[in-house]
């Protein structure tokens, strides 16, 4: 008999701490089918009380039905009390309605590709210990050829269809390179520093160039730099990149007048196999040129190279955002189409 008078005590306990969590409906029914239901804590009860004498019916069974009325009442309750508050919110939400909020068929915009894949690569250049940098687009002529090796009767001068304004010795920048210039002027060494941005060169503009494009550059410098530096750095950017372990690629010397030795690392043309417009027929893609940084311009910038040796590559961002995203015409990134934007 006490066991079945604490048990009583116990089920009225658990009840009433349940029953004040409740947030919703579907809690308030929860708690009626753990305690009402046909497998209910009550329920239970009841069915203890048959096998009782006649003396314990008389005796708790008007106990346990005052309990199971009071269970039933508090839920009644309970529900009548959520939905007032549910109502009083409706209507709170209806009295502060802001009829300017409401703009339907507002169409959604979405990062540029170019926003999106620089990003992603100043993360993974971050990611090595490499700071990024901004500098001008309208530059001296000084940093964008002079401190890079290229005075002004060499002939690598040739190799940049320059974009030169009315105001002389300015030009628009032909690549990024001339940040690189100011950082090594104006930064203490060892230096690592990675530079995205807008170049201009004066070029026909077909499926694979364009007079305005996004160009990226790095360059390391410290003690005992060398080659090998370059392949691990490039090979780890690429595989994060194009989320690869396997890539195929090649490396082979290239002239850089900034560079000594020059090298450039292709990737294979992933719109054909025999060769297209984008790859030139060659069926490969050069994507990472650079070298070792040349003796001149670490003399030029006030590194001493025989102390400081480094590495500077430069990539066009345009043409690794058509490998990563399959698109097969430069022209296409500031074309404005809104069919090939959205898919980004």
């Amino acid at each position: 008999m006490p066991e079945l008078a604490n048990k009583l005590s116990l089920i009225k306990r658990e009840f009433t701490d349940a029953l004040a969590t409740v947030q919703t409906d579907k809690q308030i029914e929860d708690i009626r089918l753990d305690f009402l239901g046909k497998k209910g804590k009550i329920t239970a009860l009841m069915h203890e009380l048959k096998e009782l004498s006649v003396d314990q019916k008389r005796e708790f069974g008007p106990l346990l039905n005052a309990l199971k009325q009071e269970v039933e009442a508090a839920i009644t309750n309970a529900k009548e009390a959520l939905a007032n508050q549910q109502a009083q919110v409706a209507i709170q939400k209806q009295q502060y309605f802001d009829v300017t909020a409401a703009k339907p068929n507002v169409p959604q915009g979405s990062l540029h590709v170019y926003s999106r894949i620089v990003a992603e690569i100043e993360d993974i250049f971050l990611s090595m210990g490499y700071e990024v940098l901004d500098g001008p687009e309208l530059e001296t002529d000084e940093n964008n050829f002079t401190h890079l090796n290229i005075p002004h009767d060499h002939p690598a001068r040739d190799m940049y269809d320059t974009f030169w304004v009315d105001v002389p010795g300015l030009l628009m920048r032909t690549h990024t390179s001339p940040v690189q210039v100011r950082a090594m002027l104006s930064q203490e060494l060892p230096l690592a520093a990675f530079v995205p941005g807008r170049v201009y060169r004066h070029e026909a503009v077909d499926a694979s160039h364009d007079f305005m494009f996004m160009q990226c550059e790095g360059i390391l410098i410290d003690k005992n730099v060398n080659l090998s530096n370059l392949f691990a750095t490039a090979q780890a950017f690429l595989k994060a990149l194009f989320k690869k372990e396997e890539l195929d690629i090649r490396i082979r010397p290239g002239f850089f007048p900034f560079v000594e030795p020059g090298i450039e690392i292709d990737m294979r043309c992933p719109f054909c196999s025999k060769g297209c417009s984008v790859c030139k027929k060659s069926t490969w893609m050069e994507v990472f040129p650079g070298g070792m940084i040349h003796p001149n311009v670490l003399r030029s910038c006030g590194i001493d190279p025989e102390v400081y040796s480094g590495f500077a590559f430069g990539f066009g961002l345009s043409r690794l955002a058509m490998l990563k995203y399959g698109i097969d015409d430069i022209r296409l990134f500031h074309s404005g189409k809104v069919k090939f934007l959205e898919q980004f």
